[in-house]
């Protein structure tokens, strides 16, 4: 089959940093699907995982986790999907990726394709929607309903992947204001029409801008980029009480600073249930088949934003720039080989 890979960690300016080569034919066993790949997205993980993981000596590392496909065969125990059936999902870090024409994925992980979306819209949402909701419903424990509580959602990085979905879910299925932040005009009315209530600007003060709309203080906060830079604002405008999710993998900080007003914090990391086949490692199938209802029911979009060709090395060397650029917005896909 073909894939794109790696043999050592190199700067994507690298001619040799991503490479078209040729790979066996996987095999499906026990709860694994064998998914033949239609399109692909690019995730800021696959950047980093790309600087940071050296392939195994003579070996190909494959990145890539976002993917939509049909099921081609299926291992022996698994009762969820058949051969035929249109996919999406997002992998599970610790197995090669889905920069590949079939790869393996456990059943549990996997949710049915949206009817609505075609190929490229669906395969840009998986990993983000999970990241997302997971954020919301399972680390900040937001309550779904349109109840209006009094509470107040500040999310740091509102235009990126992450925060493309956290911006919908937030707006369209709970009663939380949702407060997004972005720096550029074109970001801000992105994040405008995912439905947040408000956009305020990340390279000023977080507290003065929240101020400058009539907020005083928030009492969750998304923290999806830099958090480093934005902590001390963060603590500044969450209440007492209030509760902190991050995703990112800031440099050193203080955290007891979160101390004197009882913030308590929240990591999310979407592979978790996969890398440790956690006993609720099936939340993820339901989730992607409740996202997918959505998305067909219209109340949920897809964050596709750029169509950057075929599944090549060259075609994933530049959507690995723009993401390094920190400058992407919404997702990039690719699709077919």
């Amino acid at each position: 089959m073909k894939a794109i890979g790696y043999r050592e960690s190199l700067p994507i300016s690298d001619a040799n940093a991503l490479l078209d080569v040729t790979l066996p034919d996987p095999s499906p066993a026990g709860r694994d699907l064998l998914v033949r790949i239609k399109a692909v997205a690019v995730n800021p993980v696959d950047t980093k995982i790309r600087k940071r993981a050296q392939p195994e000596p003579g070996g190909i590392k494959v990145l890539g986790w976002d993917a939509c496909g049909v099921v081609e065969a299926v291992g022996s125990e698994c009762t969820l999907f058949k051969a035929g059936d249109e996919v999406w999902y997002a992998g599970a870090v610790n197995r090669q990726g889905t920069n590949a024409e079939l790869h393996l994925v456990d059943e549990r992980i996997v949710g049915r394709k949206p009817r609505t979306l075609d190929d490229a819209h669906a395969a840009a949402m998986p990993l983000t929607t999970i990241t997302a909701w997971e954020i919301l419903f399972d680390r900040l424990q937001i309550m779904p309903g349109k109840r209006d509580k009094g509470e107040c959602l500040l999310i740091v990085g509102a235009a990126g992947g992450v925060g493309s979905m956290l911006t919908q879910l937030a707006a369209r299925l709970t009663g939380l204001t949702v407060i997004g932040t972005a720096s550029r005009a074109e970001t801000r009315d992105w994040v405008l029409s995912l439905g947040a209530h408000h956009v305020i600007d990340h390279s000023k003060p977080l507290a003065a801008e929240l101020k400058n709309i009539s907020v005083e203080n928030v009492t969750h906060v998304a923290a999806l980029t830099r958090s480093d830079l934005h902590l001390e604002q963060i603590i500044e405008s969450l209440a007492p009480f209030g509760k902190l999710a991050m995703i990112d993998d800031p440099g050193p900080v203080d955290f007891t600073k979160l101390k004197t007003k009882s913030i308590s914090l929240h990591w999310e990391l979407m592979f978790t249930r996969a890398l440790f086949q956690t006993a609720d490692m099936i939340e993820q199938h339901r989730l992607l088949n409740e996202v997918a209802a959505l998305v067909d029911a219209g109340l949920i979009r897809s964050t596709f934003q750029e169509h950057y060709g075929k599944i090549n090395a060259e075609n994933l060397k530049r959507a690995h720039a723009m993401i390094e650029s920190g400058k992407s917005m919404g997702k990039i896909v690719l699709e077919g080989f």
